[in-house]
């Protein structure tokens, strides 16, 4: 794990922005398209508004969510209405987006083809990852109802997945997805988030989902 620490939120997501795109940008050089993998919630807002501005050729880069919770996509809960209202505008508007979002009455409904709509976009090219304080990331929750299956070696790219710690059911993407990323950044700000990220480093990923993606990973965090 490589631990980055900003003097502040801004030169976080000035700093990460333009890792994000350096990234894509190289991988363009030698590639006709590039993936990138984000998260969800507030936290990397900043990061988007910054993203969104840069000279990129995101006509020939797909952008989709590591997860999305069951809800219509006008929701205030919606991860892809965040993720439209802040990243895919100016020029990140010519980028193609996966929706994860289907419509279907439960995520167990949109598993196969949403499967088969990313699978030409894999292996992702860049991951952002976000963690929340019980140490989860994307819908990966401690004692999510298929843990287990998210965080198996042959896991499936996509699963529906429910928990306590979720209000609503949501679909994820899993293990293999985005450990097979060929860059995984992961985004947390405050001490209460540090101090999760240190408590996950000694645990099992059953306990701190987040622990199956440090080693690779370079971590983001500010105050």
């Amino acid at each position: 794990m490589d631990f980055k620490e900003y003097p502040d939120r801004e030169m976080l997501a000035l700093s990460l922005a333009d890792r994000l795109a350096s990234q894509l940008g190289q991988h363009l050089r030698n590639s006709e398209t590039a993936t990138l993998c984000v998260p969800g919630g507030t936290s990397p807002i900043q990061v988007f508004e910054t993203l969104s501005g840069t000279d990129l050729d995101w006509d020939r880069v797909t952008v989709f969510l590591g997860d999305e919770r069951w809800v219509d996509g006008e929701h205030k809960r919606s991860n892809g209405r965040l993720l439209r209202r802040y990243l895919l505008k100016d020029k990140a508007a010519a980028a193609n987006y996966i929706d994860l979002y289907t419509g279907d009455p439960q995520p167990d409904d949109a598993i196969g083809a949403l499967g088969e709509t990313l699978a030409p976009h894999l292996p992702i090219t860049v991951a952002l990852l976000g963690m929340g304080n019980d140490m989860h990331t994307a819908s990966m929750f401690p004692g999510a109802d298929r843990l287990t299956e998210a965080l198996a070696n042959d896991a499936p790219s996509l699963l529906p997945i429910r928990s306590e710690g979720a209000e609503e059911p949501r679909i994820t993407l899993t293990r293999p997805v985005l450990s097979n990323a060929f860059h995984i950044h992961v985004l947390i700000m405050g001490p209460e988030k540090r101090e999760a990220l240190e408590r996950a480093q000694k645990l099992d990923p059953a306990e701190a989902p987040i622990r199956a993606f440090l080693d690779q990973a370079t971590v983001h965090w500010a105050e």
